[in-house]
């Protein structure tokens, strides 16, 4: 793969599909989470959408008209957890719970 003339380093393209299956992994655990807690799978994965990748309002019971009221406790804190992990880029939340960054 070339980037303006230049061959980009195997390094940096591994860094990159890391980043990018650490994001599809953590959406798509989060959305099985939340539709085994009992929401429809619309509602499950567009919640979760909603909440790692800041894109607005969901659709089905998180749609525009329309809150998270009707989801569990568990499912909010699910939510919570991909906010951050979505606001803070998903290594930082990462290596914040990792004990061996509080070590050093």
């Amino acid at each position: 793969m070339k980037l303006g003339g230049k061959a980009v380093p195997q390094e940096i393209l591994s860094s990159v599909w890391g980043f990018f299956v650490l994001y599809l992994a953590l959406f798509v655990i989060s959305a099985m989470i939340m539709a085994s807690l009992g929401l429809d799978i619309i509602s499950a994965f567009t919640s979760v959408a909603a909440c790692i990748f800041n894109i607005g309002p969901g659709l089905g019971i998180v749609g525009p008209m329309n809150n998270y009221q009707e989801i569990p406790l568990l499912g909010k804190w699910v939510l919570i957890f991909c906010m951050l992990a979505g606001r803070l880029e998903v290594y930082t939340v990462i290596a914040l719970l990792i004990p061996e960054y509080w070590r050093k």
